[in-house]
């Protein structure tokens, strides 16, 4: 039997790379920064809070066998990809990406390049990516992006990505992996939700503080891994916004 276990990662903990037109802070290993004991949580092997400045971005560059999740918070990234797929992610826009055999790809900050009744800006675009592994490796590479309306993420969660069938009936992006799920909230100040119980949980907190139900105060940028457990309420002590994945398998690393 698994010991139930709440792991609590502060934000100033976070790998953190920060170059003339990026600021990222990474939740696991990823790139150079490079720790054994902290390469993943459940299926999720990629947790970066980024920050690009407006005109820049990543210039485009390879992905193999992963479902990448990225969820915008301000501001806007343009998506260019090998495939033919293109376009303009802003806040409430699901973005999933399927690499699978192999996909290039780009993102940058500089939507005014596609779009002439758009007017170059100087603001900063802000993102959550995540990076889950997918059920089985070699499937063709596949994007999605989908609206998600705001009422459904407000003072409850609503799901944003999955492969699960308990979650099938909902509206979200569909990534390949039948055990994960990713969920939104945003709370206003005393408004709560409830965890859901899984083998595997992350908690991020993208936006604002909250109190987790026997672990007190986190703030943005914190996380939690949980292990074995589940259920706790979050409750909001300010405006703010949860993303959480719930996982029924993980993986182990040879």
């Amino acid at each position: 039997m698994t010991t139930p276990i709440v792991d609590v990662r502060r934000a100033a903990d976070r790998f953190h790379t920060k170059i003339d037109w990026l600021d990222s802070k990474h939740s696991f290993s990823f790139s150079y920064h490079q720790d054994r004991n902290n390469t993943h949580h459940g299926l999720l092997l990629v947790n970066n809070d980024d920050i690009v400045a407006p005109g820049t971005g990543f210039d485009t560059h390879p992905h193999r066998d992963m479902e990448i999740v990225t969820w915008v918070l301000e501001g806007s990234l343009v998506h260019q990809d090998s495939e033919g797929n293109s376009g303009v992610i802003y806040p409430g826009l699901a973005q999933r990406m399927s690499a699978g055999t192999g996909i290039l790809h780009s993102e940058k900050n500089d939507s005014w390049r596609i779009d002439s009744n758009v007017t170059e800006h100087t603001d900063p675009v802000r993102f959550i990516q995540m990076w889950v592994f997918p059920d089985e490796s070699g499937i063709q590479p596949g994007y999605e992006q989908l609206e998600i309306a705001p009422a459904e993420m407000t003072g409850k969660f609503t799901t944003v990505a999955t492969g699960m069938p308990k979650y099938a009936d909902e509206s979200a992006i569909r990534i390949k992996n039948e055990y994960a799920a990713l969920r939104v909230a945003r709370l206003s100040p005393g408004e709560s939700v409830e965890l859901p119980e899984a083998p595997f949980i992350h908690l991020f907190v993208a936006r604002g503080s909250v109190d987790l139900e026997g672990a007190g105060a986190l703030a943005e940028g914190d996380a939690v891994r949980f292990t074995a457990t589940g259920g706790q309420r979050v409750t909001a002590t300010e405006a703010a916004e949860v993303l959480v994945w719930e996982m029924h398998a993980g993986v182990q690393f040879g």
